[in-house]
């Protein structure tokens, strides 16, 4: 192979990638919080899950992107290993979709769609048909790398390195089916693996016999993704990665045992839909096949799979306080998802901080040290995650989202260090419990009494942002914001009667100044609920 072929080749590897990502990311605008929902309502239901995986691949157009979202799912405790096993092989059959696409030869119209693509996403007035321009964009530059691999290609058939080759693999098909898994590991995509098999049938240099064993060791070479998200995963994850390569590895064993059959079955396929003699249509056709026929198979045997990965990764994870419940990494890459993940883990935070307030009064009125240590270890966990979801705020805002779910993560930007803030204000509280206790300080029982009914108040308005927060609900949202003007009130009459207490020697000035700064930091705390709330108000 010369510099010049080799150059095209990867030229056109590298267009029909783009353009499969262009296209990916266009569709996944368009389907917004579609998928999201996808997810949320799956269930058990081992079909359900197949579905769900069907159509989420045929969107983001990739198997591999959809299995390490899975892994990042079950890392996180969403998915549980069956509802993973379930999805993982509807991506199989997802995937299927781009050799379907290129197998229809569109290549000599590629130029029209990309140039209708650009028009209508420079000219479009709408969001909606910019989102439409970047599909077509996507799928014209997909199949103009198509033809660059194709053109690529033709000057392999008169090498004679590449004819004995060829000669090889078909007389050894295992041969072939660690080629495909080698091309399928180094590449990171069975669908481009599979766009250079056609690229070069479409030159007549390969025929089914060769490429059925490659095709087969592509659906292996695919796992590599998946096991490679799965190393900094937990082990249910690795489980997940394990099963995805187990369901393939026992689908590649069947249908090597039954090659033959199976050649025979492709054949009539094309002279049923009359394409006899159209190689690339007989590999998009096996590709689909194998995949359909591996799931129809498999999947009433779930559970043993399930069992059969427990047993190869014994045990299960220990659940560390310390650590992010919804967001992973590998979520990221459909940003419709890891939006709602992201809000789902401000929430968990929200709950935390507010949880706090209660934890640090109960420990100022009832003196008690265990609950300010209690306080102090929450605070901790405050803190961590305001770095985690900051950090991983800052890596979503890069990644192509709506402008609505720009909007989102703009907010919870604000929202997540309003959260840390009340997490602050907390802490302070509990301090003030534990000064309460060294110094062994008394209070009146009208400063006690004013004291929880403000705390009340303000620990009812920091739960009620939260939960604005959580379902979008605009009336959980206002109360906050009327709650928050009775506040401001409650601590300005409650720092005049104390100052006439004082004066009146009723409290000591050391529990003076503690009730005001208590006070003080309610207030504060009612300040940034509200900033929550009107946040909420603001998006809704």
């Amino acid at each position: 192979m010369d510099y010049k072929m080799l150059f095209s080749l990867i030229g056109g590897l590298g267009l029909f990638i783009f353009g499969m990502k262009l296209m990916s990311d266009g569709l996944q605008k368009v389907a917004g919080d579609k998928l999201k929902k996808l997810l949320e309502i799956l269930t058990n239901n081992r079909i359900m899950g197949i579905l769900v995986g069907t159509v989420v691949t045929s969107i983001i157009q990739s198997s591999s992107a959809t299995t390490v979202m899975v892994i990042g799912f079950v890392n996180a405790g969403l998915m549980t290993l069956t509802q993973a096993a379930g999805v993982i092989m509807g991506a199989n059959i997802g995937t299927t979709m781009t050799a379907q696409l290129i197998a229809f030869k569109l290549t000599t119209i590629a130029p029209v769609i990309v140039g209708i693509g650009v028009a209508m996403n420079l000219f479009g007035k709408k969001k909606r048909t910019k989102q439409y321009g970047e599909i077509l964009l996507g799928f014209g530059i997909l199949f103009m790398g198509m033809q660059t691999m194709e053109v690529a290609m033709k000057p392999l058939v008169a090498v004679k390195e590449f004819q004995d080759l060829i000669l090889t693999l078909g007389k050894h098909p295992l041969l072939g089916v660690v080629v495909g898994m080698g091309m399928t590991a180094v590449v990171q995509s069975s669908s481009a693996t599979i766009g250079i098999l056609m690229a070069i049938a479409s030159t007549g240099a390969i025929d089914i016999n060769v490429t059925l064993p490659i095709l087969f060791g592509d659906n292996i070479g695919t796992c590599a993704t998946a096991l490679l998200a799965s190393i900094s995963a937990n082990k249910t994850a690795k489980k997940a990665a394990l099963l995805h390569l187990t369901f393939n590895i026992i689908g590649t064993v069947v249908f090597m045992i039954l090659l033959v059959p199976v050649k025979e079955l492709i054949g009539l396929i094309a002279q049923a839909t009359g394409t006899v003699g159209d190689v690339q249509r007989d590999i998009a056709n096996a590709h689909t096949l194998f995949n359909l026929t591996n799931t129809i198979i498999q999947t009433p045997f779930i559970a043993f799979l399930v069992a059969f990965v427990n047993k190869l990764i014994p045990g299960t994870d220990d659940v560390e306080v310390m650590s992010l419940k919804y967001l992973d990494e590998r979520i990221i890459e459909t940003p419709a998802i890891a939006v709602g993940q992201t809000v789902k883990e401000v929430v968990r935070m929200g709950n935390v901080a507010s949880e706090n307030i209660k934890i640090a009064m109960d420990s100022f009125f009832n003196e008690n040290e265990n609950m300010v240590n209690v306080v102090y270890e929450k605070e901790d966990l405050i803190n961590f995650l305001e770095r985690e979801i900051t950090s991983y705020l800052v890596k979503l805002s890069q990644k192509p989202l709506s402008e609505e779910q720009s909007e989102i993560v703009t907010s919870l930007f604000h929202t997540v260090n309003d959260i840390e803030r009340i997490g602050d204000h907390a802490e302070n509280l509990a301090e003030y419990a534990m000064y309460r206790i060294d110094s062994k300080l008394k209070f009146s029982d009208t400063a006690i009494e004013q004291l929880k009914t403000m705390s009340q108040k303000v620990y009812q308005s920091s739960v009620s942002s939260i939960k604005a927060l959580d379902t979008g609900d605009v009336e959980n949202a206002m109360s906050v914001i009327v709650a928050e003007n009775d506040i401001d009130t409650m601590e300005k009459n409650f720092r005049k009667e104390h100052i006439d207490r004082l004066n009146q020697g009723v409290c000591t000035p050391a529990s003076g100044t503690v009730f005001l700064d208590i006070i003080s930091n309610l207030e504060r705390i009612a300040d940034h609920a509200n900033n929550i709330a009107q946040a909420v108000t603001n998006r809704v």
